[in-house]
């Protein structure tokens, strides 16, 4: 098996490896993990819960809420509400919490290179 590691001593390019492996990308990994695991945790929770009651509690699902709109369109309709909502916060976290770090360790990789975009 080919060793993919770069040796930037031997080819004046950056070990993607070690960089992958360094605190500062470990760090940022982190991050978005303590994030996106949680919420896709309680949306697919929220996701099947909706499921199984369209399947297992129709007469719920069917109860009226104000002329044709029932508990089954408001929920269906929350599906997309709560989506949007996921990918609004993480869109923020991200900008707020994510891209800076993201920046800077590209910013060193493109030093690392020989400002090479």
């Amino acid at each position: 098996m080919t060793d993919r590691r770069i040796d930037g001593a031997h080819t004046g390019g950056v070990d993607y490896i070690a960089v992958e492996e360094s605190a500062p990308f470990q760090e940022l990994k982190r991050r978005q993990r303590r994030f996106v695991f949680p919420l896709a945790v309680v949306f697919l929770v929220w996701y099947f819960a909706y499921v199984l009651l369209s399947s297992f509690a129709p007469e719920f699902m069917a109860q009226p809420v104000s002329g044709a709109i029932t508990v089954g369109l408001l929920l269906g309709l929350g599906q997309f509400v709560t989506t949007f909502a996921i990918t609004m916060g993480y869109v923020a976290y991200a900008n707020r919490r994510l891209d800076p770090g993201a920046e800077q360790l590209r910013h060193e990789l493109e030093q690392a290179e020989g400002g090479r975009a």
